[in-house]
Order: structure tokens, then C-alpha cells, then sequence
């Protein structure tokens, strides 16, 4: 049933409805160009708001041709955290190397973005809120495809019918477990776990980032601008993922305190400052693989499909360029079907090729042993003398077609 109690006929010349499960980056872009094509468009949320603050993101080549189209580029220029250095430090707090952080992330001075990822999702939002319809505090709970559309019960116990269903609920998608199975099934683990919160800047820090490195751990701290406020992360090796401290965050905050016990430099502070924290993200580190990202008339973009790891530094820019080109097939081709077959035969290889900056997982500035850190180190001072790199070909290895905005 429509939200006036009518029936709805799924595909008929009236406006098709689309619900996304989702409202973090690939979601909103992708209501964005769905009501740009004349979709009717229902975006569902677990949090109660747009999550703002968070930590830098980076937004690179391909997307930020994407942001452009959007009429976003002049904000997220404003928004654009300049920082002057990336320091590495030994396990003593000696400092092994300081470089221009473009040097060590891959991307282009001048080009592309870097921002807050709170940023990025609220200039999304704001595009967007006042053409689609958002359902905060509430989620898909069921999905059913037995008729001509998709039924879909909510957490709340709202039931409604949907032309399709596209999951934009990130790595540990709800709306992939239900159409494909469990997550280890397309979870590529690559040995390591991390933690990422705030803390006061007591260290007068100032738009920078400062790495600390013993084999198998790092620590850094990231200052975004003059704030009073520090991004800690913590990354530590696990040979194996760690499933029992998954959503219990007493447990994470246990797991990290043990693998950085006997950590030097400012570590023990920051062990202790994640202990208070309010706002501690802790996951594995790995990647999303499937052999297809869609199921009938249900999709997935973004991390719920193609998650590519912190390593790789594009995951919001694959969730941008990837919401692009789902809204592009949808808006070109009428049949669902073709459309989403068109969508993953056009990102499947800049996916793949963005992937594939993760490497085998061995993680280069993480090394787990001695050797491998010192030969790191070894890297990082050379690059100290080497002029700016240029853009990695994966970043802009798509040209994004004009959007057909008419379904």
C-alpha cells in the first residue's frame, strides 16, 4: 500500500518508489539523483539525525566530479581541512619522517577533498531533504518480493510497498544479510582491528596528523584545523577476527587496552581517553566482495556492496560515484533488471581497481614485524625528497556519463 492507503501498481507510468536503507553518504546522493529522475523516494535511518562531527574523509578524482554535478563542490571546498604535515613516529616518539599528508594518503593537492565525514553527510542532506521523504529512528525489519513490488515491515511496525529497495547500510549491511546471507561470507578480513574516537587536544596539535608505529599497532593523532578537540585512532594486528566483542563496546574498549598494554610515546593516555569516550567506532578492517549487488527488485551501493577499507582511502568516494551511476541505470532503463545490470557492468571494474589499493591486506604503513617496519621507515624517508606524487589512474579511472534525467 501507498502512504494514502491506495494501492500501488509497481511499475506503471506512475512515479516509481524507491526506498533506501540509509542515510550516511551513498544514501542521500543516491535520493539525490533518484528525485532528479522522477523517482518518489523514502530514505530510512536507525540513527535519530544526520550524524555530524566524525572523522576526515577523503573525496577523490571521480567523485569529485560527482560532488560537482551536485552543485556541492564550492561547500565541501569551504569545508576542506588543510593540514600541514603527517608525522611518523618510533616506538620511542622519535619522529622517522614528516611529509605533506597528500604524499602518504595518494591523492592531489588542489584537487581533491578532504572532510569531515559529518560534513560531507549533512551537505547531503541538506540537498536533499526538502524532495524525499526521511524515516530517522526506524529501518527495514523484513523485506518480501513475493508480489509485484517489495513489502517492507519497518522497526517500528510501519508496512509499506516499494517499486524497489536499494541498501545503502554500509559494511555490515542489514539489507545484504537478508538478500545474500552472513556477512563473513563476502568479509574479507585483512589482519587488523582499529578504534576511532575523540579527545582533548592537550598536545597543541594544530592541522596535522602524528603517527606512532611498533610492529603490528599504530597510534595517531589527528588535528583537524586549531580545535580543542584531537581524532585518536588506534590499529592493532589480529590474526583473527574477533567476534565476540562485536556490539559490546565494554569488550572492545578491552581488546584494544590489551593489544596497546605496553605501548610507549602518548599511548597509554589515549588508551585512557578511549575508556571515557563517548563516541568509540571500533571494526575490523577488511573489505566487501560479492559476485553481484542485486536480488530481484532489491540493491545494494556503496559499503553495503563494495566496501573498499580505510586502506584503500575511497570509500566515500565509491559511494558516490557508485549511487551516481545506480541512479543513471535507473533513470535510463525502465526495467529493474537491466538497470541494475547496467549499474554493476559500469562501476564493477573502477570497483575492483579501487579495491585493489588495499593490496593483499599486509597493510604498507602497518607492518606486523620488526623488518617489515624498518623497511617501511626506510620508504618514508625517501619519499621526504620526492616531488608531490600524481593522481592514482584507480581514483579517476571512470568517466561519468551525463545524467538522464528522465526515467
Amino acid at each position: 500500500m501507498t502512504p494514502t492507503g491506495l494501492p500501488m501498481e509497481a511499475g506503471t507510468t506512475a512515479e516509481r518508489e524507491v526506498l533506501i536503507s540509509g542515510a550516511g553518504i551513498s544514501g542521500p546522493a543516491l535520493a539525490y539523483w533518484l528525485h532528479r529522475a522522477g523517482f518518489a523516494v523514502t530514505v530510512a535511518e536507525r540513527a535519530s539525525a544526520p550524524r555530524g562531527g566524525g572523522y576526515p574523509i577523503d573525496i577523490r578524482g571521480t567523485a569529485v566530479e560527482v560532488v560537482r554535478r551536485m552543485g556541492l563542490l564550492p561547500r565541501l571546498r569551504d569545508a576542506h581541512i588543510t593540514s600541514r604535515r603527517c608525522a611518523f613516529l618510533d616506538a620511542d616518539g622519535g619522529e622517522i619522517a614528516s611529509l605533506a599528508p597528500h604524499v602518504v594518503a595518494g591523492g592531489v593537492e588542489g584537487r581533491d577533498l578532504e572532510v569531515r565525514r559529518g560534513d560531507l553527510a549533512e551537505a547531503l542532506h541538506a540537498v536533499v531533504r526538502d524532495d524525499v521523504e526521511f524515516l530517522f529512528d526506524d529501518y527495514a525489519e523484513t523485506l518480501d518480493q513475493s508480489g509485484r513490488g517489495v513489502d517492507v515491515t519497518f522497526h517500528s511496525g510501519r508496512q509499506r510497498t516499494f517499486d524497489l529497495v536499494i541498501g545503502a547500510d554500509g559494511a555490515h549491511s542489514r539489507t545484504r544479510r537478508s538478500l545474500f546471507g552472513p556477512e563473513e561470507r563476502f568479509h574479507r578480513y585483512f589482519g587488523y582491528c582499529f578504534a576511532i574516537f575523540t579527545m582533548p587536544n592537550t598536545f597543541g596539535l594544530s592541522r596535522e596528523v602524528v603517527m606512532w608505529n611498533s610492529p603490528g599497532r599504530a597510534a595517531a593523532l589527528y588535528a583537524v584545523g586549531d580545535s580543542e578537540e584531537l581524532h585518536a585512532f588506534l590499529n592493532f594486528h589480529q590474526p583473527e577476527p574477533p567476534p565476540h566483542v562485536f556490539g559490546d563496546p565494554d569488550a572492545q574498549r578491552d581488546l584494544v587496552a590489551t593489544a596497546f598494554a605496553d605501548a610507549g610515546w602518548e599511548v597509554p593516555g589515549m588508551v585512557e581517553a578511549m575508556r571515557e569516550a563517548d563516541d568509540l567506532f571500533f571494526d575490523a578492517v577488511g573489505q566487501i566482495r560479492l559476485p553481484r549487488w542485486s536480488s530481484g527488485r532489491v540493491a545494494l551501493v556503496g559499503d553495503a556492496a563494495y566496501a573498499p577499507s580505510f586502506l584503500t582511502g575511497q570509500g566515500s568516494s565509491l559511494a558516490l560515484v557508485g549511487a551516481y551511476a545506480l541512479a543513471n541505470a535507473l533513470a535510463t532503463h525502465r526495467d529493474h533488471a537491466t538497470a541494475f545490470a547496467a549499474y554493476e557492468s559500469g562501476v564493477r571494474d573502477f570497483v575492483t581497481m579501487n579495491q585493489a589499493l588495499a593490496g593483499d591486506g599486509a597493510a604498507t604503513l602497518f607492518p606486523t614485524t620488526a623488518r617489515e617496519l624498518e623497511q617501511r621507515n626506510t620508504r618514508l624517508r625517501g619519499l621526504v625528497a620526492m616531488p608531490s606524487p600524481q593522481a592514482r589512474p584507480a581514483h579517476s579511472a571512470l568517466t561519468l556519463p551525463e545524467f538522464a534525467s528522465t526515467s
